[in-house]
């Protein structure tokens, strides 16, 4: 079990996810020519700390919170960002999460680009 926090429509909900094998039950079948519809949540990335994302971020480091696909990054480098800022847009399980600022900074680096496959706690932006 994984505990994420999840803000819908701008109210923060603690869930508790299971993750399952890779050999999990398969996806429904859709009828051929229909997309697959994509789900979007706002999730929250909490303070970085020493202990965040498996203890090898540094203070500025922002991880990601899941394995996924980068879809975009929505700052440059350079830019200067409040806390809360959206930072990048990652697809896992036909799902859109964004990552948002743990603090304010200026953006230092940005590690990924769009397409990249990312794993849950690697450093994907570096504020300072």
């Amino acid at each position: 079990m994984k505990k994420l926090r999840v803000t819908v429509d701008g109210k923060a909900y603690d869930v508790l996810v299971e993750i399952l094998d890779e050999g999990g039950a398969p996806a429904p079948a859709r009828p051929a020519g229909q997309p697959a519809h994509v789900e979007s949540a706002h999730v929250s990335t909490p303070p970085v700390t020493a202990s965040t994302g498996g203890g090898h971020t540094a203070p500025g480091d922002v991880p990601s919170p899941l394995a996924g696909k980068v879809v975009s990054i929505d700052v440059q480098l350079g830019q200067k960002i409040e806390a809360g800022a959206q930072l990048l847009t990652l697809e896992a399980m036909k799902m859109n999460t964004y990552v948002f600022a743990p603090a304010a900074g200026t953006v230092k680096e940005i590690l990924v680009a769009p397409g990249d496959a990312v794993a849950e706690g690697q450093v994907l932006v570096k504020l300072s």
